[in-house]
């Protein structure tokens, strides 16, 4: 995809940085020179320029990207203004980041594709970790139901899904299952990679130190962990 990210702030340098590594064609855009100085060798084009005014946009390719995201945090209504012409400017998708609920109801109003909050969505989602004690990591669906990475249960190892029961007994539903692999580098060390066994069948056999991301309600993650330590305890 072509994407064009405005705003380099952690977020916004972040999203650039993993999106052009995954593939993507990405052109940034921010008003601080040492943040498009510290991004240009990373993404396909980086622009300085001033947000806020719409001439400045004739820099950026927007009539013919997929993807446009206002990545820009600051409560000066910056972030607004920027989406307002980028709405104007082109069809594309997009993502506005907002730093208020009176920003929300504004973008809401814009007709944006998607409001992000990525500070919130980051400490909700951490909030999560730490509640799940034991959870590897983890997302929220909603407010009732997540993907989370949980490792395989000792007195489980051995046998198959199946064996298991394992839909049944802990009412969780196993999307992948994540193994740790080890392969030698070029300097002779070996080093540990992460191995997804893709969808699995109900043969699959649980080995020692299996990860396991499974769909399902908070409060049944929450007992399959429980049980789980439980289990290493014994």
């Amino acid at each position: 995809m072509k994407i064009v990210i405005i705003g380099l702030g952690n977020f916004g340098m972040s999203l650039a940085i993993n999106l052009s590594n995954s593939g993507n064609e990405v052109i940034t855009a921010d008003h601080d020179p040492e943040k498009v100085d510290m991004i240009k060798d990373k993404v396909a084009h980086a622009v300085i320029m001033d947000a806020t005014n719409e001439n400045a946009y004739n820099a950026l390719p927007l009539k013919n990207t997929d993807l446009a995201v206002i990545a820009i945090g600051q409560r000066n209504g910056a972030g607004i203004m920027s989406t307002a012409i980028v709405k104007k400017l082109t069809k594309a998708r997009i993502i506005s980041r907002s730093a208020s609920d009176l920003e929300d109801t504004i973008l809401q109003a814009m007709g944006v594709d998607q409001i992000i909050h990525p500070e919130q969505e980051y400490a909700e989602r951490f909030t999560k970790k730490i509640n799940l004690k034991g959870s590897i990591d983890n997302f929220e669906i909603d407010d009732d139901y997540l993907v989370s990475e949980v490792e395989v249960k000792q007195s489980l190892v051995g046998k198959t899904i199946l064996q298991a029961s394992f839909r049944e007994t802990y009412k969780l539903n196993i999307i992948t299952v994540i193994r740790k692999k080890y392969h030698t580098n070029l300097l002779g060390r070996n080093i540990e990679k992460r191995e997804v066994v893709g969808l699995p069948k109900p043969d699959l056999v649980f080995q020692a130190g299996d990860i396991l991301a499974v769909f399902g309600k908070d409060g049944d993650i929450k007992k399959y962990l429980k049980t789980n330590s439980d289990d290493s305890i014994d």
